[in-house]
């Protein structure tokens, strides 16, 4: 996964898919026609983790140096292939994702501060990075249960692998971006025209 000096990666993975678990698909993408994955070490997957708010930014548990990059690598393989048989209308496994759900440990809990109304909060073990990580394969499960597929889509630009969902009013997005995918997109269109004339 080397880039050319000339391909510079962004320096962040891309938000934007409307949906936080096809935005942990997108972690792993495609620039300038490399692939190339934003998760090199664990702190690049806590970094992810914080700027899409699964968690806050002092709250991290410790883990063993590679641990929590390993498990989400692997999660995110897990629902990548089970949100690509969905958009297929094809038959999934679902025992890997099932795998890392019984891993979740977790009780509701009420909670009543002194002057505010009471209110419940799930409490979760987080002594590995499966158990971790089990709010995203929660996500991801209702994403697969509930999510509308007819407008979960991947770009439409042949060297993209980004997926999104399209929220948008009239669900006709095409490109994981206008500023990435639909530029190039028309950029391409212009020289094919101007190389007609």
């Amino acid at each position: 996964m080397t880039l050319s000096p000339a391909t510079a990666a962004p320096s962040e993975p891309y938000v934007l898919a409307d949906d936080p678990v096809l935005d942990m698909l997108n972690t792993l993408a495609n620039i300038d026609g490399v692939p190339w994955d934003f998760w090199q070490v664990d702190a690049d997957v806590v970094a992810w983790l914080v700027r899409v708010r699964w968690v806050e930014p002092n709250n991290m548990p410790e883990f063993e140096p590679g641990a929590l990059l390993a498990a989400a690598r692997a999660l995110r393989e897990v629902i990548r292939e089970l949100v690509a048989a969905r958009k297929a209308q094809q038959p999934g496994n679902p025992a890997a994702l099932n795998a890392f759900l019984r891993k979740a440990v977790s009780h509701t809990q009420l909670v009543w501060p002194a002057c505010e109304a009471p209110r419940i909060e799930r409490q979760r073990k987080q002594q590995t990075a499966a158990q971790f990580l089990a709010p995203i394969a929660e996500a991801a499960a209702t994403l697969l249960v509930e999510g509308d597929f007819k407008l979960i889509r991947r770009c439409e630009h042949p060297e993209c692998i980004l997926w999104f969902y399209d929220r948008t009013k009239a669900h006709k997005r095409r490109w994981c971006s206008m500023a990435l995918c639909g530029n190039r997109h028309k950029v391409a269109e212009f020289r094919k025209r101007k190389l007609k004339l």
